[in-house]
């Protein structure tokens, strides 16, 4: 399989002729959709991403497989996926992580078994590149020409977004099944916003699609995707937990979501779901575990064997707790926490910075016993 995309992508590197233009060139002309690019996950990569580089780095130290969705503009992918190079801090198609120039080079998604692959359009050498988009009019410049193309409404998410195989044939995540579109992807995660495309707005237009790409790091916007609801009966308590979205509530392979349940009297808590890991309560845990010949490791590299405890698209999941007493007036506090690397990401990797091991909270509700 990676000789095969090896082959794939030196054909690919053959036919992108025209110079690569960087992120920070496009900030000349579309300064406000620069400004949302730099806030997003897509402008994180091998050098600003620690968790993703200390992952790739424990997965393989001397090749970076995942250069193909993580640094795809890459002029040396052949070199950089069969280890004769590495990450360049000094080569702007490596820093300029899922960079701007590639996203509307876009020609075609490739759909295959163990992952789908983006496949640029040709471009002239000599002449200036064509970028694709999703606006039916788009605006030229001295830099790129701009031309419409169906699958910036369709299925551009789906070459990075949707589901990735190792080469044990092992699941490491999905998010979308096959057959599904980047329609509903699209539809949250790039919001319409005001203002146009341009810095100069030629054709005044009053809004464009957001470039930010909110996600599971926006505090407001992660609430939207998960409803909570709490009844009570004698000394039961019972837990509803929605997911509203059109993918699973765990995608990433390194992420922990789970429920945290209270009930509060006073100023007291006399009792939770859990004393001291949130593991402890199996039913309400969702994460990836990944297992190599029968025994759990934490890199899914090698996994051969992946358990998956998740709410699926759409799904629904009620819990029920029996607690030693119940009185009117108490409070039962529910919370869904993220751990952006769970607790097994730091049996073998070393993580700086606090956002990754901290607990965030998704969404919060509290319930008045009657």
């Amino acid at each position: 399989m990676r000789i095969v995309l090896i082959l794939l992508l030196l054909a690919i590197q053959g036919v992108q002729a025209a110079e690569y233009k960087s992120n920070k060139s496009c900030k000349e002309c579309h300064e406000k959709i620069y400004d949302e690019y730099r806030m997003s996950a897509h402008s994180k990569g091998f050098f600003t991403d620690e968790l993703h580089r200390e992952v790739a780095l424990k997965a393989s130290p001397k090749r970076y497989e995942c250069a193909v969705c993580h640094m795809p503009a890459a002029n040396n992918m052949s070199d950089i996926l069969s280890g004769n190079a590495f990450p360049d801090p000094s080569n702007v198609t490596h820093t300029d992580a899922v960079s701007c120039y590639f996203c509307h080079t876009i020609a075609y998604v490739k759909e295959s078994h163990k992952f789908n692959i983006n496949l640029p359009a040709k471009q002239a050498e000599g002449y200036k590149p064509s970028l694709f988009g999703s606006l039916k009019d788009p605006d030229h410049n001295d830099k790129h020409s701009a031309l419409h193309s169906p699958i910036y409404r369709a299925n551009a998410c789906k070459g990075c977004h949707s589901h990735k195989l190792n080469d044990f044939n092992t699941t490491i995540f999905e998010a979308m099944k096959p057959g599904e579109d980047s329609k509903e992807c699209i539809k949250c995660h790039m919001p319409m916003l005001p203002g146009g495309v341009e810095k100069l707005n030629h054709k005044n237009r009053t809004e464009h699609m957001s470039h930010r790409f909110p996600g599971i790091r926006d505090e407001n916007f992660r609430k939207k995707g998960v409803d909570i609801a709490v009844t009570s009966k004698a000394n039961t308590i019972m837990v509803t937990l929605v997911n509203k979205m059109p993918h699973p509530l765990i995608i990433q392979p390194a992420r922990a979501k789970y429920l945290r349940v209270s009930v509060l009297r006073g100023d007291k808590k006399i009792w939770s779901n859990y004393k001291n890991s949130p593991e402890e309560d199996r039913k309400s845990y969702f994460a990836y575990i990944f297992k190599k010949n029968g025994k759990r490791i934490n890199i899914p590299a090698t996994a051969t064997e992946t358990i998956a405890h998740n709410l699926p698209a759409k799904g629904s999941l009620k819990l029920e707790y029996r607690v030693p007493s119940l009185e009117s007036g108490d409070i039962v506090k529910v919370e869904l926490i993220l751990r952006l690397a769970k607790r097994d990401c730091s049996k073998v990797v070393t993580l700086k910075e606090y956002i990754w091991t901290e607990e965030q909270i998704i969404k919060s509700v509290e319930y008045k016993v009657p």
